[in-house]
């Protein structure tokens, strides 16, 4: 392994092509190597500049579109970016095997944010209490003083919540400033407001104020939907029983239950990262979302109707936006929401929590029937025969033959190639 010094001095300043310069001589990137990092896909140097610091290069991720959607009455082609093969075909399957059914039904959702203030040192906790409360009006008009553009149209600062928890370093009050941020994800809006009134807060209570941020756990921004998926399509009696008994299975142990929602954000976060939104903040609240309770459990929640199909609910809070950020400097971004075909965030949050409850199904359905493998390794093959070297006109042959064998493995897939050449296996 090739040992490196870390220290550049002033390797933000440089520009791009300086800062590739320096990687392509500490690393001896080859001619090909070069090439890649110079490829910046579809942004130009420029753009890609102000995205983040220190840019080298772009990073491009597969996007493909889950068809079969309908969410309240309505079709959607859903764009998802992600590396995880059979995921895009997994909700596809799972939007079908509800749409006999009218599809998914998701409830309104609210476009608030909580950003949380935190006062310590106070000498009198209900004093300070009922300052906040007495003189709210004026912490909401400071807030919303910040951005009057988000007011004229209907959002802003609207309420505080007052929470008082016990620390090591003493009891504190931890202020809750609610903004409703329309259709943005909202975090730099309420971090500005949050900011704002700090000093008229740690005024009003003579304590001191550190933490002033969003919180990521957006309980005010709770999208539910759910939907019946056909008994018939699932695969019979056999699977539905085999998918209660797996959710059960979730709500009884934290380990399964992990894994549970992971399949919910495997749709989610495709979405999330299509569209340019914070996957970070999205998976952060999902997951302490589920733990509310004192116990890690799934974010769906299953039964069986009359008729023996399979109905399906989900609940989590989902902060998505579809302007500000990454959603309009981010051209393929710009491009999966004009596909997405939504008019606003609620639209967005709506749409996401159903992919999130069709991905569970269709991981649910496949852990009863034929398992998990079988699905993902028939596409992951065809990425093992590539890898192999195997020509692009041999990829299928090669890859149905991995999977026929259950030998999804580099060295065979070059095995299984020499043996389909022309001359036969090599001497």
């Amino acid at each position: 392994m090739k040992e490196i010094n870390s220290k550049i001095s002033g390797f933000y300043k440089l520009s791009i092509e300086e800062r590739q310069k320096i990687i392509f001589d500490i690393f001896n990137l080859t001619d090909d190597e070069q090439k890649i990092l110079k490829n910046f896909g579809y942004f130009t140097p420029s753009q890609l500049d102000t995205t983040i610091e220190n840019v080298v290069g772009s990073y491009n991720l597969p996007m493909g579109i889950a068809c079969n959607f309908k969410i309240n009455n309505k079709d959607y082609l859903i764009p998802m970016v992600i590396e995880e093969p059979s995921v895009v075909a997994a909700a596809s399957n799972a939007a079908r095997f509800a749409r006999k059914h009218g599809g998914f039904h998701s409830d309104k959702v609210k476009s608030v944010m909580i950003s949380q203030i935190q006062i310590t040192q106070l000498e009198n906790i209900s004093s300070a209490k009922e300052q906040l409360y007495k003189h709210k009006k004026e912490i909401l008009e400071r807030a919303n003083e910040q951005d009057p553009v988000l007011r004229k149209l209907g959002g802003g600062a609207f309420d505080i919540e007052i929470r008082e928890i016990a620390t090591k370093k003493g009891k504190m009050l931890i202020v809750h400033l609610l903004v409703d941020v329309l259709d943005a994800m909202g975090a730099n809006v309420v971090n500005t407001m949050a900011e704002a009134v700090t000093p008229y807060i740690e005024e009003l209570t003579n304590g001191i104020v550190y933490l002033r941020i969003v919180s990521n756990l957006a309980t005010q921004r709770i999208a539910k939907s759910r939907a019946t998926f056909d008994k018939e399509l699932l695969g019979g009696e056999k699977i539905v029983d085999g998918i209660i008994n797996a959710y059960e299975f979730a709500l009884a142990d934290p380990y399964r239950a992990t894994t549970h929602n992971k399949g919910i954000m495997n749709g989610i976060i495709a979405l999330t990262l299509a569209t340019g939104n914070d996957t970070r903040a999205i998976e952060a609240g999902a997951h302490a979302y589920a733990s509310l309770s004192g116990k890690y459990q799934p974010l769906t929640n299953y039964d069986i109707d009359s008729n023996g199909n399979l109905v399906g609910t989900i609940e989590i809070p989902l902060a998505l936006g579809t302007i500000g950020g990454m959603t309009k400097v981010h051209p393929m971004a710009r491009l999966a929401l004009k596909i997405l075909n939504v008019e606003g965030a609620e639209e967005m949050c709506q749409v996401a929590a159903a992919v999130g409850l069709a991905q569970n199904v269709a991981a649910l359905r496949a852990l009863a029937s034929e398992g998990i493998q079988k699905g993902h390794m028939a596409l992951h093959s065809r990425n093992i025969a590539k890898l192999a070297g195997v020509p692009d006109d041999l990829i299928e042959e090669v890859a149905k033959i991995l999977v026929n064998d259950k030998k999804i493995r580099i060295d065979y897939a070059k095995e299984v190639l020499e043996k389909l050449k022309p001359e036969g296996p090599q001497k």
